[in-house]
């Protein structure tokens, strides 16, 4: 039994028209593979009778053996039509051409066929400045000869690259108002240990004149000597006798004077070493971070209840779900015997026995593969079978 699809009114002679089907021809719907400009095929009804002036134009598929491109069986194959060179860097462009790992500052992955570098982007900025592959992204951004890219020098020795491995973003010389000291922007005007200039450290006994509680003399307006309050505490009486008689680590104070958290918020500080509020509502602090435990795996449902613990070779993950961990399987994978110790052990988008689903086969008989999902069909030959 076969389907029919309408025709695509325009095609190139040199179209490799086989398409995909979902499990068998006479189960689901067709998956067209044929070019963009070929246009999206529409669906219909297998004819129960003669031709009508309905079915004029239609072709039909049956199941297919054959692979089309760029799908192929190379050597190390599990399954038949199960490797897409235009992806594979284990088989890019042509069965074993591998994209070979670079030296530590570079990837090379298969696009179009093509292995193609990508320099690192993961806390260490590479970069292919001098062109040559061989030596893959052989320099690392953020130095004074390449700064925030390739050829961006700093030249000035007051000014060199400072730059945010977080965001991959350098600039020569510090922001206005602030200093480059021992590899560090600073503020002259406040630093205890870089005031007004770099290395001028401020006594923190001043002149030895005794000083009231949680107080220190250091720097201010670029001249030590000035009275100012211990690391988290305030004046916010504004009485000079008491000193800073406030904590700034209050739900009360938090940061500053007055500034009150939330109900439900804990005064803490952030990444930034600055006190603020945490959490904002519906999310939870644990440790120094606000999650939301109702999804995040590594504190589902109570801080550090960690759903996290699947292998990766399980081909899945663990993930939280409304506060409880699951085990979800990942793109592509699916978990046909049901047994949680060997994860996802089904490659759906390839399995002729699961093509798509658990459970979906594939005519195994002709061999007809699984592509993505999908049971492989071609147009038919006048006598019901495919096109040679």
């Amino acid at each position: 039994m076969h389907r029919r699809i309408a025709a695509v009114v325009t095609l190139a002679s040199t179209t490799f028209a086989v398409t995909i089907a979902s499990e068998g021809c006479s189960h689901r719907d067709p998956l067209n593979l044929l070019a963009d400009e070929a246009g999206t095929p529409s669906f219909a009804n297998d004819a129960s009778t003669g031709s009508t002036d309905h079915d004029a134009g239609l072709v039909d598929y049956c199941p297919t053996s054959s692979c089309p491109s760029p799908f192929t069986t190379c050597p190390g194959s599990r399954f038949q039509c199960d490797v897409n060179l235009m992806t594979d860097s284990q088989n890019c462009g042509s069965c074993g051409f591998q994209c070979q790992g670079g030296s530590g500052g570079a990837t090379f992955d298969c696009i179009a066929g093509t292995c193609v570098m990508k320099c690192r982007t993961d806390g260490v900025f590479t970069a292919d400045c001098n062109g040559v592959l061989d030596d893959d992204c052989e320099a690392t951004l953020g130095s004074n000869e390449n700064c925030n890219g390739c050829g961006d020098r700093c030249l000035d020795p007051d000014k060199p690259c400072i730059f945010d491995s977080n965001t991959g973003h350098g600039t020569c010389g510090c922001e206005a108002g602030k200093s480059f000291c021992n590899g560090e922007c600073i503020d002259p005007q406040t630093d205890d240990q870089n005031c007004a200039s770099c290395g001028v450290q401020c006594p923190r006994e001043g002149d030895g004149t005794p000083l009231a509680d949680n107080t220190y003399y250091g720097c201010g307006k670029a001249e030590c000597g000035h009275i100012k309050c211990v690391n988290g505490w305030g004046d916010c009486d504004g009485k000079s006798a008491n000193g800073c008689e406030t904590s700034l680590k209050s739900e009360t104070d938090c940061g500053s004077c007055g500034h009150a958290c939330d109900p439900g918020q804990s005064c803490r500080e952030n990444y930034k070493h600055e006190l603020t509020c945490m959490c904002p509502p519906g999310l939870t602090l644990c440790g120094n971070n606000c999650v939301d435990l109702g999804l995040d795996p590594k504190n589902c449902g109570g801080c550090g209840m960690d759903c996290t613990y699947a292998a990766a070779n399980q081909n899945g993950l663990g993930i939280c779900s409304f506060g409880s961990c699951k085990f979800a399987c990942s793109d592509g994978w699916g978990d046909c015997n049901g047994d949680p110790k060997d994860g996802c052990e089904v490659r759906l988008t390839a399995d002729p026995h699961n093509c798509g689903a658990c459970g979906a086969s594939c005519d195994l008989v002709m061999g007809q593969p699984c592509i993505l999902g999908r049971c492989a069909v071609e147009a038919c030959d006048g006598g019901g079978g495919p096109t040679r």
